[in-house]
């Protein structure tokens, strides 16, 4: 019988095996109601049971391990006062191997009960839960169930009944319980024994008593330590582990994330060495954030193409030096210019040179995704790495992806003088915005110009005569959109082949990301990852952020670990207006099911806004029905990524909107939306009851 997808016509028999089940148990409890169960009753019983062993031991012994069998499979409580009697009865030895047994048989019917039961009913509610969780069960399920079964003070009948919803097979459980519940079974056995040794005039807690409570007290503590020396040296396997090491920490990569976590290793005093490719400051500092956002102002300062390029590549000279070998070097970082592969869990390879290190972390960052369209290959198109190469502006430009890369450069190229098409799959742009914050960039980037096509699916790229042509499906009709050059910009996909990570059990996870765990840490205990490369965010702001944790969590662990917070995650698009959010938006809101009130302010209502004749835009704040707690913030307009900062210290510090109103911000500013934002929640939220006691309190003062 396949006992995580039971055939149909055992299926029909669930409503009668759960029907006898109840049964079963109301009948057991009533028969248990008519014994007394009063101190002196159980007293007797235990009398009887004392009276049985002693005389027929081997029968005390097997009712006891039915009695003990029955009260697990059907999740009864009272197992503690179960055990405890098991080392009354039979001693340490013979309690302890009546109990370790007795007790996984039974959880394991209480497992196949809930998995025949319940499994399919939680399945078809939380689909989404127990995939993430059966994701876990199929990577280390049964060293994490042993450590959950180490902690007494989770209740066992939970674990037994959960387990048994996931897709953990019977054997593996069985066998985690087993060793896991055995610690805990010696140290109540014990209790047991020892508390039936006492006399009326013998002191309770004994040494050998007070040994086993600290014992218990103990493993808590001593499940993580257990679970993670189990995991290291089952991932660790095969591997040889040197005796010394050169390093402490190698570094993978000398972007964003990589440089953060070199930086702080070495103000650490840490020995860091840090392994490039190409160059320094990866793609943000040579074809992502620095070059696109000098772009963006050049171009909204009427600069030509010529001097637009010029512009960015004077914006990248002028940071460079901030991510340069030679800064990195007197900080005391080892930089070496090369493709590093990982060989072990303690060393890394660039070409021939060995370097061994106690830890690593992976920061190679991400590239563009170039999509299987048919003829691609033959026409001339860019990334958002190569498009910094043209020499010349394209006199047509077609953008695929409506995205913030897409928006962003389709806006840059539109005001340089390019006839750019905006090409997107989904129905609006920035896809992942409200309705009115794809709206408002679609409108902006039409006045410049752009001509913006949603909804249109890619099929073909097309030689036609004196160029090129992109062949779309709309709404099942065939679209051809002329080019003469094609900018992919349909997402960024983790660096994540030619590194050795296939060789050490490191695989993508469901998010095309190195699966890691709330502490950066990968599969291999001492190989971490951060940026773009473990997600799930692609924002150089939140590689720098992962970049310090990967790098304490690295040098410390296992003695001290830290963990990243994701509370408040700020993103912006730096088109005109710009468009900036933290948190949650009112589409996410909806998809997630949380309740939330929506208040908006129009820059329209702002004096530094009309003083510069610039009142295109608005905020929006999602709040908790009720509440002032700030559940996300959206702001479009000039400068939208600076007033953002306020929103998102309120959000991670856990400030509300009245905290916000009560702040005082430099007049005229554009800041003072948040207040303006804050306040029109207060006012929504008055009283109506205070604000008629205030009337009447005013008009009794002007009597």
């Amino acid at each position: 019988m396949n006992i995580i997808n039971p055939p149909k016509r055992l299926s029909r028999l669930r409503p009668l095996a759960f029907a006898g089940l109840v049964l079963v148990t109301v009948g057991i409890a009533v028969a248990l109601q008519r014994h007394s169960l009063t101190p002196a009753g159980l007293r007797h019983h235990f009398a009887a049971l004392h009276d049985l062993v002693t005389h027929h031991r081997l029968t005390g012994f097997a009712a006891f391990f039915g009695i003990y069998i029955l009260a697990t499979a059907l999740s009864f409580p009272g197992a503690l006062i179960l055990t405890l009697a098991a080392g009354a009865l039979f001693g340490v030895v013979a309690g302890s191997v009546l109990v370790s047994f007795a007790a996984t048989i039974g959880a394991s019917l209480a497992f196949l009960i809930a998995r025949f039961l319940l499994r399919d009913f939680a399945l078809a509610r939380f689909p989404g839960a127990f995939a993430r969780i059966d994701h876990g069960i199929a990577r280390d399920g049964a060293l994490y169930l042993i450590s959950l079964r180490l902690v007494p003070v989770i209740p066992f009948v939970a674990i037994n009944l959960l387990a048994g919803l996931t897709r953990l097979s019977l054997g593996r459980f069985y066998l985690a319980s087993q060793i896991g519940m055995l610690p805990a079974t010696i140290i109540y056995v014990n209790a047991g024994a020892t508390l039936a040794t006492l006399g009326a005039h013998h002191t309770v807690l004994t040494a050998r008593l007070i040994l086993g409570l600290l014992l218990l007290a103990a493993l808590p503590l001593a499940a993580p330590l257990v679970r993670n020396a189990l995991t290291r040296r089952r991932r660790q396997a095969g591997f040889s582990r040197p005796r010394r090491f050169d390093r402490n920490l190698v570094v993978i990569g000398g972007g964003a994330a990589g440089l953060v976590t070199a930086y702080v290793a070495a103000a650490l005093r840490a020995r860091v060495t840090l392994i490039e490719s190409a160059l320094m400051g990866g793609d943000c500092l040579n074809t992502g954030c620095v070059p696109s956002k000098a772009l963006l102002h050049a171009a909204r300062l009427g600069m030509d193409f010529p001097a637009a390029r010029a512009a960015v590549r004077a914006a990248i000279a002028g940071v460079a030096p901030h991510d340069s070998v030679a800064r990195y070097t007197a900080l005391g970082v080892d930089v070496r210019h090369g493709h590093a592969r990982i060989v072990s869990p303690w060393s890394v390879a660039i070409g021939e040179d060995i370097i061994t290190t106690r830890a690593i972390v992976i920061a190679a960052g991400a590239e563009p995704v170039i999509p299987s369209i048919p003829g691609l290959a033959h026409c001339p198109s860019a990334t958002s790495e190569t498009l910094w190469d043209l020499e010349t502006l394209p006199a047509r430009l077609l953008i695929l992806g409506g995205g913030p890369i897409g928006c962003e450069m389709a806006q840059a190229f539109a005001r340089l003088g390019s006839d750019v098409t905006l090409v997107e799959n989904a129905a609006c742009l920035l896809p992942r915005e409200d309705d009115d914050v794809s709206t408002a960039i679609a409108t902006a980037l039409r006045r410049d110009g752009v001509t913006i096509l949603t909804g249109h699916r890619a099929v073909a790229v097309l030689a036609e005569h004196g160029g090129f042509a992109l062949r779309t499906d709309f709404q099942d009709d065939i679209v051809d959109i002329g080019f003469d050059r094609i900018l992919l910009a349909i997402g960024r996909k983790p660096r994540l082949s030619g590194y050795g990570l296939e060789d050490l059990g490191i695989a993508p996870g469901p998010g095309r990301t190195i699966e890691t765990d709330a502490w950066l840490q990968t599969l291999q205990p001492t190989i971490f990852a951060c940026g773009d490369v473990a997600g799930p965010y692609q924002l150089t702001h939140i590689a720098g952020f992962q970049g310090g944790f990967a790098a304490l969590n690295a040098l410390f662990s296992p003695f001290w670990r830290f963990k990243p917070s994701y509370r408040a995650v700020p993103a912006v698009t730096y088109t005109s207006p710009e468009i900036a959010r933290v948190g949650l938006n009112e589409r996410e809101a909806l998809a997630r099911g949380i309740a939330c009130e929506i208040t908006r302010y129009e820059f329209t209502e702002l004096d530094r806004a009309i003083a510069e004749a610039d009142t295109e835009g608005f905020v929006t704040v999602l709040t908790r029905p009720g509440s002032d707690r700030i559940l996300g913030a959206t702001i479009v307009g000039t400068h939208a990524g600076e007033i953002l900062t306020g929103f998102t210290i309120a959000i991670q510090h856990d400030l509300g909107l009245k905290k916000l109103l009560g702040t005082i911000y430099p007049y005229p500013t554009r800041s003072e939306a948040i207040r303006a934002v804050a306040g029109l929640w207060r006012q929504k939220h008055a009283s109506p009851r205070g604000l008629a006691l205030l009337h009447r309190f005013h008009k009794w003062r002007r009597r």
